[in-house]
């Protein structure tokens, strides 16, 4: 995919995008900790009968994150929403992967009005429950202020220990695609901006708008997501006035990187 990659800088940051095929064009948005390469075997599937263009969100993978303040929901959707207006990328389907479909959602209240809607694969469309509603953001921001988390974290990351991760949410990915976390993983840019995300997150006010939404939304939920429990997925099709929701065995959180054949099925329903 590095054949089809560019970048381009839209203030406040540089992005990084990958863009191939023709046809109807598909917007894919990778979720907190990815990069463009999530999307590694499902993009050129897609560009078999698309445009499809994917691009690395503020500070993860290549794009170069311009103000640390504007990792949260509506300023990541802000920013996404203006660098496509600016390319003149007019999507008729945005895909979302986990906070990403959030994304997607949000860039839809702006003003995106893809023509085929919105697919949420294993969306992160839900709150932390109890204790951690309050606890994981606190520690997040505590961690993101600290100048040297993101690089102690870099630099101790093992192979192991992402494969351990990954395997945590119920995923297991083939070499290849572990040699791509442990790079993102021992990238302290990657790191600080992606816990930046985490401390800026809140979904609270989407969450309260789902009912009022008349976007098209296709949920694709893993059975065996354990980061993203297919639950959050059947919580968000209750609320939302125009959804369908396909539910996929015997994947985890990273579903379309264990199957995109069959993900690629769900999409093009």
């Amino acid at each position: 995919m590095a054949d089809h990659s560019r970048l381009v800088l839209h203030r406040p940051h540089r992005w990084h995008v990958q863009e191939d095929g023709q046809g109807p064009l598909v917007l894919l948005i990778h979720g907190a900790g990815g990069a463009t390469q999530s999307f590694r075997h499902l993009f050129p599937l897609l560009a078999r009968t698309h445009r499809v263009v994917a691009v690395d969100m503020p500070g993860q993978g290549f794009t170069a994150l311009g103000a640390q303040q504007r990792c949260g929901l509506d300023h990541m959707a802000e920013d996404l929403l203006a660098l496509c207006r600016h390319e003149g990328w007019r999507p008729s389907l945005i895909v979302g992967h986990s906070a990403g479909a959030a994304i997607a959602l949000r860039m839809w209240e702006l003003g995106a009005r893809p023509d085929d809607g919105i697919v949420g694969i294993n969306a992160a469309l839900g709150n932390f429950k109890g204790v951690a509603g309050w606890l994981f953001p606190m520690v997040a921001k505590a961690l993101a202020i600290s100048p040297f988390t993101a690089s102690v974290f870099a630099g101790t990351t093992t192979r192991s220990g992402v494969r351990n991760l990954i395997e945590g949410t119920g995923s297991r990915l083939d070499p290849e695609g572990l040699d791509l976390y442990y790079r993102l993983a021992s990238d302290r840019g990657h790191v600080d901006a992606t816990l930046s995300m985490m401390a800026q997150w809140r979904l609270e006010g989407l969450l309260a708008r789902l009912p009022q939404m008349d976007v098209p939304v296709h949920l694709i939920a893993a059975l065996d997501d354990k980061a993203v429990p297919p639950q959050v997925s059947r919580d968000a099709a209750a609320d939302l006035r125009l959804v369908r929701l396909t539910e996929i065995a015997g994947l985890g959180h990273l579903a379309h990187e264990e199957d995109a054949q069959a993900v690629l099925e769900a999409i093009l329903k």
